[in-house]
Order: C-alpha cells, then sequence, then structure tokens
C-alpha cells in the first residue's frame, strides 16, 4: 500500500495565473506560504516561512483563478509531484508541486470596493445543485463552489 497525500492551510502568495494547454486543458498555479512558529536552543520564539507551489487542473483551476486573490488563507489537498526539465544552460532542473485535488477558502471574501463584507444572505433552497457563484453570500467559508 502506498500514500501520497499533502494537506496544508496557508496565504496565497500571490494572484493566481491561469492558462489552457493546447489540447484546452485549464491549469492555474499559485503559491501557498504557511508559517510555522518555534522556539529555538535560546528559547527564543521563531517564525520560519515555507514556500509551495500549487497547480490545479479543469475546473478546479478555473474555479481557483476566479475566486482566490494573494493574501487569502486557503486550505489545499492533494498529491506531492516532483517535475523535472533541462534549462537553457542544458542546467537539470527540479521543481515540487501540490497538484490539488481540493482547494477551500477559510477568509470571507473581500469585497471589490475594499470595504467590510455585507451580512450574509439566506441561503435559497436547495434543489441538490451546488449553488450558482452569485449566490454565496460574501461571509461564507468553505469550500468555493465548485
Amino acid at each position: 500500500m502506498s500514500l501520497n497525500k499533502a494537506m496544508i492551510i496557508g496565504n496565497l502568495g500571490r494572484d493566481p495565473e491561469m492558462r489552457y494547454t493546447p489540447n484546452g486543458q485549464a491549469v492555474t498555479q499559485f503559491t501557498v506560504a504557511v508559517n510555522r512558529n518555534y522556539k529555538d536552543s535560546s528559547g527564543e520564539w521563531k517564525e520560519e516561512t515555507e514556500w509551495f507551489r500549487v497547480v490545479a487542473w479543469g475546473p478546479l483551476a478555473e474555479r481557483t483563478a476566479e475566486y482566490l486573490r494573494k493574501g487569502r488563507k486557503v486550505y489545499v489537498e492533494g498529491r506531492l509531484q516532483t517535475r523535472n526539465w533541462e534549462d537553457k544552460d542544458g542546467q537539470k532542473r527540479y521543481t515540487t508541486e501540490l497538484i490539488a485535488s481540493t482547494v477551500t477558502a477559510l477568509d470571507p471574501r473581500p469585497r471589490e470596493d475594499g470595504g467590510e463584507p455585507p451580512a450574509p444572505r439566506p441561503s435559497p433552497p436547495s434543489s441538490g445543485a451546488p449553488a450558482a457563484p452569485e449566490d454565496f453570500g460574501a461571509d461564507d467559508l468553505g469550500e468555493l463552489p465548485f
């Protein structure tokens, strides 16, 4: 039995960048900063930041690019994958990425005008189908409407 699963919670370091592959598949890349606080050997508190490269594919990529912006707190779950390539100088390069299967916003969506988010609206009656993005109140927490 094998397992390749990673889970992180952190803040987006930049706005997601979406593109399409030649066959039309959406792919979005973004970075997430994860902080760790610890005491060093002298008992002094230190903070360490680890940066993760995240890649989302398909509908998850499109919705991630649409709803997330730099600074948002997110939960990302997926698998780790290392890619390698040769740069223009012939040097072999490597990068390890978290290939996302789930991306969940953990903070309220900011308003376009930068003001406070309005009070949440009541949820519409459920028809069993996921709500359209406009049905989510600005204070809604949790998974993006995928």
